[in-house]
């Protein structure tokens, strides 16, 4: 096991890294505080055994698969059920699945008797190399993703890779494409890195994922660290958001998953950033092949029409003033936030991505 620790003063924690990690949580149990966990339905049926013996006797609270979990009507019934169990404010959440079962378990643990101290206990890549870390935590409205949400920092986030054993190999390419995301933004040798055990990331559970796990947590710590609420420099973990969340919203069927809607949106910020100066052509070749190679999107969906884009990038959170905020690339390792773009570069870029 790999530990390494987030420094926020009075709301620290530790980020443990490695497999069969059971006595990690327990450690954090041996207080006698009254706990329950929120955990994923898939990852009941899947990985029933080893929830097991993470939880024991913890009462456990199901939330459904998926996006469409991250409502106002399922933080209601969750908090009515916590109520019933009689959990009070010296109570503890622990937040078993994947992104959205952690953000919807932070959101719970943030409200709460108006705030309870919550454990991060990501089951899927993406989970593990970034909504896990940082505190961000939220709710989706029906035209908004995290359109309500807080800062709520976890006691501690357990990154147990053997958890991602039975993750399917689409959810594994997503998760892939979040840890892409904060190497194209913090650090060119670890995208070197990636390039190079790709395969190995995705197809095994050994060394380089373990690695990659690490240094993406690793990474984003210090990120956080540095701007906790995003008021500058976290700004740039937004790389490929502005678009993705827009993908994300648009009610498609299938529904694309959160790292396939970032791989095109990092794809959508490389295609400004050239027409406003920013990188260059290799960036967005280099890209283009390393998504590519992990089976990511590289263009839009058919029947998604650019307005319609364009629409709900306009209701997102991101905005300030009115105009939409981009993260851009000058090269790789520097990140440019807060960027304003001419519209005729928006919808051009959009027409590129249809063809």
């Amino acid at each position: 096991m790999q530990t390494l620790r987030l420094d926020l003063g009075e709301r620290s924690y530790s980020i443990h890294v490695g497999r069969n990690l059971e006595a990690t949580l327990g450690k954090y149990l041996d207080n006698g505080r009254r706990a329950v966990a929120i955990v994923d339905a898939h990852l009941l049926e899947v990985q029933s055994a080893r929830l097991d013996r993470y939880l024991g006797d913890i009462p456990r609270l199901v939330v459904p698969r998926g996006e469409g979990s991250k409502t106002l009507y399922e933080l209601e019934r969750l908090s009515q059920a916590l109520l019933e169990l009689g959990l009070a404010r010296d109570g503890l959440l622990i937040a078993v699945g994947g992104g959205v079962t952690g953000d919807l378990c932070g959101m719970l643990a943030a409200s709460y008797f108006r705030g309870i101290p919550f454990i991060q206990l990501p089951t899927t890549l993406l989970a593990q190399v970034d909504s896990s870390v940082g505190g961000k935590v939220a709710v989706n409205l029906p035209a908004a993703k995290n359109a309500l949400g807080f800062f709520h920092q976890p006691e501690a986030v357990i990154a147990d890779l053997a958890f991602l054993d039975t993750l399917e190999l689409r959810e594994k390419r997503a998760g892939l494409a979040e840890t892409i995301k904060i190497a194209a933004v913090a650090d060119p040798i670890f995208l070197d890195r990636i390039e190079s055990g790709l395969d190995e990331i995705l197809d095994d559970n050994g060394e380089e994922l373990s690695s990659a796990v690490y240094h993406a947590c690793e990474l984003k710590a210090e990120i956080v660290k540095a701007d906790e609420r995003e008021s500058g420099l976290r700004e740039i973990l937004n790389f490929g958001h502005t678009l993705g969340h827009a993908v994300e919203s648009a009610g498609l069927d299938p529904a694309w998953l959160h790292g396939e809607a970032i791989a095109l949106g990092m794809l959508a910020a490389l295609r400004l950033g050239e027409k406003s100066g920013f990188g260059e052509p290799a960036m967005l070749n280099r890209m283009e092949t390393l998504l590519d190679r992990a089976a990511l999107p590289l263009r839009l969906p058919e029947g998604l029409d650019p307005s319609r884009i364009i629409e709900l990038m306009d209701r997102d959170k991101k905005r300030r003033a009115g105009k939409l905020r981009w993260v851009l690339l000058n090269r790789w390792g520097q990140a440019h936030w807060g960027r304003d773009l001419p519209p005729e570069d928006l919808a051009a870029t959009l027409q590129e991505l249809r063809t």
